[in-house]
C-alpha cells in the first residue's frame, strides 16, 4: 500500500537481463515480496535460475481483473521504452517549472509575497515560482482570494510575471458545504458528486469542514472543474492539486469509502488509486484550454498513478526536518523515476519541524540534483527563506541553487529525451551499468541521464564520503569543482565541506551548461551556451542540446532545435538533426571547457557549416590539471558548425 499515489510496476535486474511487469489495477493492492539468496532449481526469463538470486512477488487487488503487461527488455532503457509505450511519456514542463520554487504554508497576504520576491533579487538568488497554500482562500473555498489580504490577485501576479516568475495556487478536490459558495452550489445543482452507498452526496470532512467531492471518474465533471480555470483571476496561475487521495478526515484510513459510488454505479475501491490522476487530468485540460491549447501547463499532484507524467509533477509529500529524511528522498525519487513519473522532488529542508542551517544547507545542495527544486514548510514552523539563516548558510543555499541554474540547459534537454523514450531523469547505477553487480543495492548515489553523478551528503557534521565509481577501469569520472579524475570501478573518500556538492562528470560526454546568474530561468533562456566536455581515455566525448521558447506548445508542431554534440579526432561538431523554420534560436555559444584534454593545441578554430567562414579561436590550456578552454566561439546553436583542435 502507498499513502499518496502507486504505480504498480515492478522491474527486475540482473548482470544478463532486466524485465519489468505492470498490474493494470487502480483498486488497492498489496505486493509481498520475499527474498532467497539463491533460487530452489528450475528456469525463469533470466535463464538457469539455481545460480541467480531470486525475489517472488505476491499480487493481491481488492477487486478488478488481473490485467498483466510483461517488459521483456533486454536492458533497462529497454523496459522503460516499453512501459512507457503503454502508460505514456513525461510531458515537457514550461522552462521555468524546471527552475527554484519557493513555497511554505502560508505566505501570510499580497505584500509578503512581494517582499520575499523582491528579497530574491536582493540576495541575488535565482527564482522561478512563488507558491500558495490553502491560506489564501476565503474560508478555504477554492477559486476563491482572502479579499483583505489578497485584494489585487491579478496586480501580485503580474508583478511576479513580468520578472519573469510565476504563481501557484493550491485547488484541492473537497468544496465547503456552503449554499452561498458557487462552486458548491453549482457541483451539486449538476448533481456532480461522489455518491455514498445510499445514493445520497457523499459528505466528508477535510480543511474547509464538510465538504462535497466531485466525480473526476465522470468525464463530465472533468470538464465542468477545466472550466474553472478560466476565472479571471486564476487564468495566469499555475496549480497545485493536493489531498487528492483523497483526503477526508473522518474516513476510513482518511479517506472515501470504499462503497462510495461513481457514474456507471462504480464503487470507489474500483477506482480509488486513479482519483487523483482523473483530478489532475481536468486541471491539465482546464490550463490548456483557458489560453487555447497554446501554453504549456504546470501542475504539481500528491496523488498518482501509471501516467499521471503526462500531467504534472509530483512530490514526496509531507517531509520531516531530519537527516534520515533526507537520506531517504533518494531511493524514493529513484522509485519513481524507474515506475515513469520522472519530474520529482522531496521539499527542501522538512514540511514538519525547524531545520538548522547545516541540514537546510546540505538539502539545498541535494535538491538542486534532482528534477523538482522545492523549498515548502508547515504554517507552524519558523520561516526558511534562504537569507534568515547565517550569512555562511545562505551563500551556501546560495550557491546550491546558482549551480542548479547552471544546469538548467542540461536538465531541459534530459527532459525533452524523457519526452521523447520516456527515460528516467534520474537513474540507478545500474540502470547505465547493468553488468557492474556492485550497483545493484546502491541508491544512495546516482546518475542524472548518463553523464552526471550525484551522492548527496546526508550525514551531520560530514567531513567526507565515500563514493563509488561505477563501470570498469575504462571509464572516467571528472570532479566537476576539483578536476580530480576517478576510475570506474573505484572507491575514493572525497572531502565534503560545507560548500561541496560531490558531482562528478563521466568522461565520454557533453553538458550544455549557462552561467550568466539571471533572477529567473526565462530570463536567460537565450543566454549563450557553454559546453562541458568531459573526455574518455580515446579523447572522445559525445552530447545533445534541446532549445525551444520555453512556454508554448509549438514544439508539438515541431518549432525546435535539438543538436548532437561530438568531440572525436580533435574535431568538435554540432549537426542539427531537427531544425525548425520558425523557431529561430537567438542562442550562441560563448565557450567550450574540456577536462582531461592531452595536449596544448597549436591553434584552435571554427567553421561554420555547411560552407561558412572559418575564424582561429582565442584558447587556453591548463596542463596542471589538463583542461582546455575555448573563447567565444560566437556560433549560433542553431546552427552546425565545427571547431578543430590542431596538435
Amino acid at each position: 500500500m502507498a499513502l499518496y499515489g502507486a504505480i504498480p510496476f515492478i522491474i527486475a535486474h540482473s548482470e544478463k537481463h532486466t524485465l519489468g511487469m505492470f498490474w493494470n489495477n487502480a483498486a488497492e493492492t498489496w505486493i509481498d515480496i520475499d527474498y532467497t539468496t539463491t533460487s530452489t532449481g528450475g528456469s525463469t526469463m533470466f535463464g538457469d535460475s539455481s545460480s541467480q538470486p531470486k525475489a517472488d512477488t505476491h499480487w493481491i487487488s481488492e477487486t478488478g481483473i488481473i490485467d498483466i503487461f510483461l517488459f521483456i527488455g533486454p536492458k533497462p532503457a529497454d523496459v522503460s521504452r516499453q512501459f512507457t509505450t503503454i502508460v505514456g511519456h513525461p510531458y515537457l514542463p514550461p522552462h521555468a517549472a524546471i527552475g527554484y520554487h519557493q513555497c511554505r504554508w502560508n505566505y501570510n497576504d499580497q505584500k509578503d509575497v512581494q517582499t520575499v520576491h523582491e528579497n530574491f533579487d536582493h540576495y541575488d538568488i535565482p527564482m522561478d515560482v512563488m507558491w500558495l497554500d490553502i491560506e489564501y482562500t476565503d474560508g478555504k473555498r477554492y477559486f476563491t482570494w482572502d479579499a483583505p489580504k489578497f485584494a489585487n490577485p491579478d496586480e501580485m501576479i503580474k508583478n511576479l510575471t513580468k520578472f519573469g516568475r510565476n504563481l501557484v495556487v493550491i485547488s484541492d478536490p473537497h468544496f465547503k458545504k456552503d449554499d452561498n459558495y458557487f462552486v458548491y452550489k453549482d457541483l451539486k445543482d449538476k448533481d456532480f458528486c461522489v455518491k455514498s452507498k445510499d445514493g445520497g452526496n457523499f459528505e466528508g470532512w477535510c480543511w474547509p469542514g464538510a465538504s462535497y467531492y466531485p466525480d473526476f471518474i465522470n468525464p463530465a465533471v472533468r470538464d465542468w472543474y477545466a472550466e474553472l480555470y478560466s476565472r479571471e483571476t486564476f487564468k495566469d496561475a499555475w496549480t497545485w492539486n493536493d489531498m487528492n487521495e483523497p483526503s477526508v478526515f473522518n474516513g476510513p484510513e482518511v479517506t472515501m469509502h470504499k462503497d462510495n459510488i461513481h457514474i456507471d454505479g462504480l464503487e470507489h475501491r474500483e477506482v480509488h488509486n486513479i482519483y487523483g490522476m482523473a483530478h489532475v487530468m481536468a486541471s491539465f485540460d482546464g490550463h490548456l484550454k483557458r489560453h487555447n491549447y497554446q501554453l504549456r501547463p504546470f501542475i504539481l499532484t500528491r496523488s498518482f498513478f501509471a501516467g499521471s507524467q503526462r500531467h504534472a509533477a509530483v512530490w514526496t509529500g509531507d517531509n520531516t526536518a531530519d537527516w534520515n529524511h533526507l537520506k531517504i528522498a533518494a531511493p524514493m525519487l529513484l522509485s519513481l523515476n524507474i515506475a515513469g513519473m520522472t519530474f520529482v522532488g522531496a521539499d527542501i529542508g522538512g514540511f514538519f519541524k525547524n531545520p538548522d542551517a547545516q541540514l537546510m544547507a546540505r538539502w539545498f545542495q541535494a535538491a538542486a540534483f534532482v528534477p523538482f527544486m522545492r523549498n515548502h514548510a508547515h504554517i507552524d514552523t519558523r520561516r526558511r527563506e534562504p537569507w534568515l539563516f547565517d550569512e555562511q548558510s545562505m551563500f551556501v543555499m546560495r550557491d546550491a541553487v546558482r549551480a542548479r541554474y547552471t544546469f538548467l540547459p542540461f536538465w531541459y534537454t534530459l527532459f525533452f529525451h524523457a519526452n521523447q523514450t520516456g527515460a528516467p531523469l534520474m537513474r540507478p547505477l545500474w540502470y547505465e551499468f547493468p553488468k557492474d553487480s556492485t550497483t545493484f543495492g546502491m541508491d544512495d548515489e546516482y546518475l542524472l541521464g548518463n553523464a552526471l553523478l550525484v551522492k548527496p551528503v546526508t550525514e551531520e557534521n560530514s567531513k567526507q564520503t565515500e563514493v563509488y565509481f561505477p563501470g570498469d577501469s575504462s571509464e572516467n569520472w571528472h570532479d566537476i569543482s576539483s578536476l580530480q579524475i576517478h576510475k570506474g570501478g573505484t572507491k575514493a573518500s572525497i572531502d565534503t565541506p560545507l560548500q561541496k556538492i560531490p558531482v562528478f562528470q563521466r568522461g565520454g560526454t557533453i553538458i550544455p551548461r549557462r552561467f550568466r546568474v539571471r533572477r529567473s530561468s526565462i530570463l536567460a533562456i537565450e543566454d549563450p551556451i557553454t559546453l562541458s566536455i568531459a573526455l574518455n581515455d580515446e579523447q572522445i566525448a559525445n552530447g545533445s542540446l534541446y532549445l525551444d521558447d520555453g512556454i508554448t506548445r509549438n514544439h508539438l508542431e515541431g518549432d525546435y532545435v535539438f543538436a548532437k554534440l561530438e568531440l572525436k579526432d580533435n574535431l568538435l561538431k554540432s549537426r542539427v538533426v531537427h531544425p525548425s523554420k520558425k523557431y529561430q534560436t537567438k542562442v550562441w555559444l560563448e565557450r567550450v571547457y574540456i577536462t582531461g584534454f592531452k595536449f596544448k593545441p597549436s591553434g584552435v578554430e571554427i567553421h561554420e557549416l555547411p560552407a561558412g567562414e572559418r575564424k582561429p579561436l582565442e584558447f587556453f590550456y591548463d596542463e596542471t590539471n589538463r583542461v582546455l578552454t575555448v573563447r567565444k566561439p560566437g556560433v549560433n546553436m542553431g546552427k552546425g558548425w565545427a571547431i578543430v583542435i590542431r596538435p
